[in-house]
C-alpha cells in the first residue's frame, strides 16, 4: 500500500511514523515549506497522546524534550486561586503530560521519520494543491508534478487546500473576535516550577507555564505565555502563526496583571519576539473521507486552543488511522478511521467553544468580579470537579478510561 500524507507537520509526521510502525511502509510525505524548521512557541501533549508517542519508542526523546507538568492552576484575574489538579504521573496516569516547544516536537517527530523511513521519506517545498481519484486510488498534484498512491491522506493544516477542494464554499476559519498574543520569555520559576496557569474572566485570559526544568546562570526558566482578549478590529491573517506583535500590545493590556507569584508584565517585557493569533477554528465537518482521500489534524477538526487538544488529538488521528489500514481493507479501514475520530473530534470543538474547562474562570467572574474570600463561597468544589472531569471524558483522557484502553499497536492482539 502507497500513503501520501500532505503536511509534514505534528499530525502528518505522526501518521508516517504511525504506518510505518503498524508495517505500512510505502509512505510519501509532501511539505509546502522548502523547509522544516523549529518554528513556534510552546504546547502541551497530554497522556493520552504521549502514550501513543511511547508506544512508537519516542518516549525518552520526548523526555529530553520537555517539561512533565505537575499541576494545572486557575485563577481569576487577581491571581486568588480558583482550582488546582493533579496531571500526568501525579494525577495517576500511566503516561506524563509534557509542556514542550512546539518546534522542538516536530523537529523530534521529523529526525524519527528520516531514520525509520529513509531520508527520502519526507519532500520539502512541495505542496499538494489538489487531488483526483483513480480507479483504484488517488493522484496527488503538487506545486511539482504529481504522485500517485492508494490513500492521501491531507494533514495540510487549517487552510488545507484538500478541504477547500472538498468543501469549497466553506470559507475562511471563522474568527470569535478574540486574539492570542504568544511568546517565550526567560523568567523565574513560580509556584511548583511544573505548574501550568490559567488566569482571568473567560474574557480576559493568561496562561504561562515553564519549557526547561533546570535554570540558567541568572536563574531563569523557559517560560511559555499565552495573552488573550478581545479584539476591536477584524484579524489580518486568519490561521496565521506567524505575525509578529509587540510586547507593548500585550502590556496595553496586562500590564497591571501582577500577583505574588508571577510578574506578569515582567514576563511579557522579557520576551524575543510576541506572536499575534487571532482566535480561530474550523465549523465541524458532516464527512472526511472522500474516495480514498481523507482528513487528519487540523484540516479535519482545527479547534479553539483550549483544553491543550489540538496537537495531542491529531497525534491519536494519526494511530487509529494507521492501525486501521493494517488491520482492515483500504476503504473499510477509511470509514472505521472516521466513525471513531470524527465524532470525539467534534465534541472537542463544540466544548472548546463553550470555553471546555476554562469555564470556571468565567463563572467565577460573573459571580465575584471583584475578587472573593473563599472559593467554596463562589464556585463549589463539586462545580469544579465537574468541570474538570468532564472535559477529561469528552478529550479521552479520563485516567481511568485512558489507562484501561486497549493499545491501536498493531500485532498487540489488544484492540477488538
Amino acid at each position: 500500500m502507497r500513503v501520501i500524507v500532505a503536511g509534514g507537520g505534528i499530525g502528518g509526521l505522526a501518521a508516517a511514523l504511525s504506518l510505518h510502525a503498524a508495517g505500512i511502509t510505502d509512505v510519501t510525505v509532501l511539505e509546502s515549506a522548502t523547509e522544516i524548521r523549529p518554528l513556534g512557541v510552546g504546547i502541551n501533549v497530554l497522556p493520552h497522546a504521549v502514550r501513543e508517542l511511547t508506544e512508537l519508542g519516542l518516549a525518552d526523546r520526548l523526555a529530553a524534550l520537555g517539561v512533565p507538568t505537575g499541576e494545572l492552576a486557575y485563577f481569576n484575574r487577581f491571581g486568588q486561586a480558583i482550582w488546582s489538579e493533579p496531571r500526568g504521573i501525579d494525577a495517576g496516569y500511566r503516561w506524563p503530560q509534557y509542556s514542550v516547544h512546539r518546534g522542538g516536537l516536530q523537529m523530534l517527530l521529523l529526525d524519527a521519520v528520516r531514520e525509520r523511513l529513509g531520508a527520502d521519506a519526507v519532500h520539502t517545498g512541495r505542496a499538494v494543491t489538489s487531488y483526483e481519484d483513480l480507479p483504484q486510488g488517488v493522484r496527488a498534484h503538487t506545486s511539482s508534478g504529481h504522485l500517485d498512491g492508494d490513500v492521501l491522506v491531507a494533514a495540510d493544516g487549517i487552510r488545507s487546500a484538500i478541504r477547500r477542494q472538498l468543501f469549497p464554499d466553506e470559507g475562511p476559519p471563522p474568527w470569535n473576535g478574540l486574539v492570542l498574543w504568544r511568546g517565550i520569555s526567560r523568567a523565574p520559576a513560580f509556584l511548583t516550577g511544573r505548574t501550568m496557569i490559567m488566569a482571568g474572566d473567560g474574557s480576559e485570559k493568561f496562561v504561562a507555564y515553564p519549557l526547561t526544568s533546570e535554570p540558567d546562570a541568572d536563574g531563569n526558566r523557559l517560560l511559555n505565555w499565552i495573552a488573550e482578549r478581545p479584539l476591536d478590529t477584524p484579524p489580518p491573517a486568519p490561521g496565521d502563526w506567524n505575525r509578529k506583535a509587540e510586547p507593548a500590545d500585550v502590556l496595553a493590556h496586562f500590564g497591571h496583571w501582577r500577583f505574588p507569584w508571577l510578574d506578569i508584565p515582567a514576563v511579557v517585557a522579557a520576551a524575543d519576539a510576541v506572536y499575534e493569533y487571532p482566535m480561530v477554528d474550523r465549523d465541524p465537518l458532516p464527512r472526511w473521507t472522500h474516495g480514498r482521500v481523507t482528513l487528519l489534524g487540523d484540516a479535519a477538526h482545527a479547534m479553539y486552543p483550549i483544553g491543550s487538544n489540538g496537537a495531542s488529538q491529531a497525534i491519536l488521528d494519526a494511530r487509529v488511522l494507521a492501525w486501521r489500514l493494517a488491520t482492515c481493507p483500504v476503504d473499510d479501514a477509511l470509514a472505521a478511521y472516521e466513525a471513531e475520530r470524527r465524532p470525539a473530534t467534534t465534541a472537542i470543538q463544540q466544548a472548546n467553544r463553550g470555553l471546555g474547562p476554562e469555564i470556571v474562570m468565567r463563572i467565577v467572574h460573573e459571580r465575584a468580579p471583584h475578587g472573593f474570600t473563599d472559593i467554596d463561597d463562589v464556585l463549589t468544589r463539586a462545580e469544579r470537579e465537574a468541570a474538570a472531569a468532564g472535559y477529561k471524558r469528552t478529550a479521552g483522557f479520563d485516567p481511568a478510561l485512558l489507562n484501561e484502553r486497549a493499545s491501536y499497536t498493531v500485532g498487540t492482539g489488544s484492540q477488538a
